[in-house]
Parts: C-alpha cells; structure tokens; sequence
C-alpha cells in the first residue's frame, strides 16, 4: 500500500532556509525530503515517549504510600546505613 502525500507551503526566516538547504546538500536529499523525514521521526518519537508512559502508569505501585511525597531530609535520610 502505497503511503499518500501531501503537499505543503512553508514559510520560514532566511537564515532557517539558508541552513535548511545547506542541511538537505550535506544529506544528498531535498528540503523537502529533509523536513519530512524530522517532522516522521519526531511524530513517532513523540508516539513511542507516550506508550513508555501508558505502559509506566499502568504499573501496580511497588512501594506502599500513603500519597505522600517524602521531605527532602527523608529523602536523603542514611542513618539506616549506619
């Protein structure tokens, strides 16, 4: 199955541009192809970061708690390790 394309109008400042076009020489591709391939990347990075985050909240607590943050001097509290 063939993926469908989209055309778009950017408008960007000219150094932005400037280094867009730079950016897309160096990588052999088109500005075009360039940004598609950082706006993919960062759609499925965003896409992965929240199912991490499904997945963590969907854990059962491994530590009892009343709901309650610790204070800073509980947190670092050591004399246990004494």
């Amino acid at each position: 199955m063939k993926t469908k394309l989209r055309n778009i109008t950017l408008t960007l400042e000219e150094t932005v541009a400037k280094w867009a076009r730079l950016e897309a020489a160096r990588q052999d591709t088109s500005v075009s192809r360039l940004l598609a391939d950082i706006l993919k990347e960062r759609m499925e990075s965003d896409g992965q970061y929240a199912r991490a985050m499904r997945r963590a909240l969907a854990r059962e607590p491994f530590l009892e708690t009343d709901g309650q943050y610790l204070s800073r001097e509980q947190t670092h509290e050591r004399s246990h390790l004494r």
